[in-house]
């Protein structure tokens, strides 16, 4: 697919970008990790229902979703543990998505990250990939909020740090909590289903029903679609 339409509008003031699954490959590693560790504390869950459910989703709503659905408290150091799995087969397996840094090195637009993972794993994530740079100190967690997504409160966050009012704004998202986020924000959402997590027969439909309003799987689509917003948007 790629998400060409008819129109042309404005650019958007900002471009905030989700990390895990849009900028880097990380969520068939991090899936894995999150699958096997949860098994280990006797959550009866699989890889394909961890992602169906969890994919974008910070770890303490993780950990709520499991303590309420499966009766299974959080012990003590299991997050601290997964995290640190986590940043061990980064270390050894994570690329950054195909073209993502040849495309944000000639994109004219204001750009930040604000991503469901911890502060440590992000700049990790993209200090590893090299896509750091990129953005300098524009990396927003969802840490640094009190609700993590679907809830609006980073996206919000994000903009206000950033000076842009929500509705300037477009969010390039890989997972359903993330674009319930962002429209809950009152931001227009490119859906990005170009990962590795993704299965190529749901095609981000899934993104599309959440609110999308475009949906692509190569970065070198991303320029164009920046282009049309204003008008696909409405």
């Amino acid at each position: 697919m790629d998400g060409r339409t008819g129109g042309a509008g404005a650019r958007p003031e900002l471009v905030i970008f989700d990390c895990d699954g849009v900028l880097v490959d990380s969520e068939p590693i991090s899936l894995v990790r999150l699958t096997e560790a949860l098994r280990r504390i006797g959550v009866p869950i699989d890889l394909d229902t961890v992602a169906r459910r969890f994919t974008g989703t910070s770890m303490t709503s993780i950990m709520a979703h499991i303590a309420r659905d499966y009766g299974v408290p959080t012990p003590e150091g299991f997050v601290d543990a997964v995290r640190a799995d986590t940043l061990r087969a980064f270390d050894a397996e994570l690329k950054a998505i195909a073209g993502v840094a040849d495309v944000l090195g000639v994109m004219p637009d204001r750009r930040c990250v604000a991503s469901s993972s911890d502060p440590q794993r992000l700049r990790h994530a993209l200090q590893l990939t090299g896509l750091l740079p990129l953005f300098g100190e524009h990396v927003f967690s969802a840490s640094m909020v009190s609700r993590g997504k679907p809830f609006p409160d980073l996206f919000l966050y994000a903009a206000e740090q950033m000076g842009v009012p929500p509705g300037a704004c477009v969010v390039i998202e890989d997972s359903v909590p993330g674009v319930t986020a962002a429209r809950s924000a009152g931001m227009p959402v490119l859906g990005f289903c170009g990962g590795g997590h993704w299965a190529h027969d749901r095609a981000g439909a899934d993104l599309l029903a959440a609110g999308a309003f475009r949906v692509f799987d190569e970065f070198t689509h991303l320029p164009h679609l920046l282009g049309e917003w204003d008008a696909a948007s409405r």
